[in-house]
């Protein structure tokens, strides 16, 4: 996500009202919203429609997360089927929506993706997460690989559909690329006082210089065409 560049341009436009970025667990966002701890966010799909008002952003590519010397590491992208004899880790945060978990059980869920990571980094089993959050949890000597057929995430912005502000409204705006002269937004720059653009339509029909052609109706005037009078 790119919520500093989101920041900057509010603040462009919206100077006198602030904007707090406010950093959440996935898994509590929908409640962070709904309770009014925050206007807009961004939010991993599926929410509550019947709550929420959404714009979906992207879809997260799957990766799994192992030691840089295990086996997966071997291949560009893996399949579920490669990761069948390890141990994988499913957090109680976990994102991802699975009819049948990769892997091995481990004995114990870790409560959080960042207790899995470490995890990993001892050697105990692997972790299937969206690739944002390998990204986000990097270390040194982790890395990790696109699993092609594991279920995908997808990120969108929501807010509560019953608190659709015009402040709202202009950061959807900004979020979805919208320039400040947009017609559906609200953050136009004021319009030039009447007074300016009266100056300015007569400075318009000035002729540009009393030694060249006037120009009318888009066309310019030439004079008749003929031998030059002798002035006597």
């Amino acid at each position: 996500m790119t919520p500093a560049k989101w920041a900057r341009i509010w603040s462009e436009r919206l100077p006198d009202v602030p904007l707090t970025l406010v950093d959440v667990p996935a898994a509590e966002a929908s409640d962070v919203l709904r309770s009014g701890g925050a206007d807009v966010g961004v939010v991993r799909l599926p929410v509550d429609r019947t709550v929420f008002s959404a714009i979906p952003l992207y879809t997260e590519s799957t990766v799994v997360v192992s030691p840089k010397d295990h086996l997966v590491t071997a291949a560009d992208e893996v399949s579920v089927a490669d990761l069948a004899d390890d141990v994988v880790f499913h957090p109680l945060d976990d994102v991802l929506s699975w009819e049948r978990l990769p892997g091995r059980a481990a004995i114990e869920r870790p409560a959080m993706t960042a207790d899995a990571i470490e995890l990993v980094a001892a050697g105990v089993g692997l972790l299937v997460v969206p690739q944002s959050l390998a990204r986000l949890h990097h270390r040194r000597d982790l890395t990790y690989r696109p699993v092609v057929d594991a279920p995908q995430s997808s990120v969108a912005l929501a807010w509560p559909e019953d608190a659709t502000t015009d402040l709202v409204e202009d950061f959807i705006g900004i979020v979805r690329g919208r320039t400040a002269n947009s017609t559906r937004g609200r953050t136009a720059p004021p319009a030039q006082p009447k007074t300016k653009r009266r100056e300015a339509a007569d400075a318009g029909r000035k002729p540009a210089s009393t030694g060249g052609s006037r120009r009318s109706g888009g066309g310019a005037k030439s004079g008749r065409r003929g031998k030059p009078r002798r002035r006597s």
